[in-house]
């Protein structure tokens, strides 16, 4: 436990400190694991017993940590992932909060407790991140002594746990659109100097488009992303004769 720990503020001030930070993370660029990283500082901050706070994210990639405080929590969490069982897990899964006072008497999860243990924790809490009917993953807090953690830390932690899932759903759709964009602009890109790559062939050699569009693919073998790079060799030798 941090002895220099400021005392809890009231629930409702602690949200909207909270609130207030992710609703500017909102309107900003930053990643999810950026904003992760913010929610588990935050919750460091307000949450006394606590020595360290991540986010397990579950999902078709699989299982990994963002937004940790300390290297002891990606090892902690590491160690669910691989001995697969511990706090974390069973709290995506079953999309409810867990609580652990004491690791060397609990015996929910063996392995993994043992292992806790040798690192110096010795409880936690994990409180599931939904959003809709998914659930993303788990925030979690570990604490370096038995029974560390209180009521209103439960609170803290579950309503918290809501704002993470909100930022992981809005910073991962935001990075979606983000590279359907890229993608549709590097398409028309491509057509574009594909179409300007006709055009110069055309009126070098007098044919017609099907024709040169022929030319084209010949010289790239009928690979798309040769046939960009052939066409962006066309366009250039023009514009160096133009020179």
């Amino acid at each position: 436990m941090r002895h220099d720990a400021p005392r809890p503020m009231p629930l409702a001030d602690e949200l909207s400190v909270v609130s207030a930070r992710v609703s500017g993370l909102l309107l900003s660029e930053e990643t999810v694991a950026a904003a992760l990283g913010l929610v588990s500082s935050l919750l460091l901050e307000t949450v006394p017993g606590a020595t360290g706070a991540g986010v397990s994210i579950v999902d078709r990639s699989g299982r990994r940590t963002s937004g940790a405080t300390d290297p002891l929590v990606e090892r902690a969490d590491a160690l669910q992932y691989e001995l697969d069982e511990g706090p974390c897990l069973a709290a995506a899964a079953g999309r409810t909060l867990v609580r652990v006072d004491d690791l060397r008497t609990d015996g929910r999860w063996p392995r993994w407790a043992a292992a806790a243990t040798d690192l110096g924790l010795l409880s936690t809490l994990s409180a599931p991140l939904v959003a809709g009917d998914r659930a993303l993953g788990a925030l979690k807090v570990y604490g370096g002594g038995p029974g560390v953690f209180t009521a209103h830390d439960t609170q803290v932690l579950t309503l918290s746990a809501a704002q993470a899932a909100l930022l992981v759903t809005h910073v991962t759709a935001r990075e979606r659109a983000r590279r359907a964009s890229d993608d549709l602009r590097r398409a028309v890109a491509a057509r574009d100097v594909v179409s300007t790559a006709k055009g110069v062939l055309m009126a070098r050699h007098g044919v017609g488009e099907e024709t040169a569009l022929a030319m084209l693919l010949s010289r790239s073998g009928g690979d798309a992303g040769t046939l960009r790079q052939a066409a962006r060799a066309v366009v250039d030798s023009a514009v160096r004769r133009l020179r």
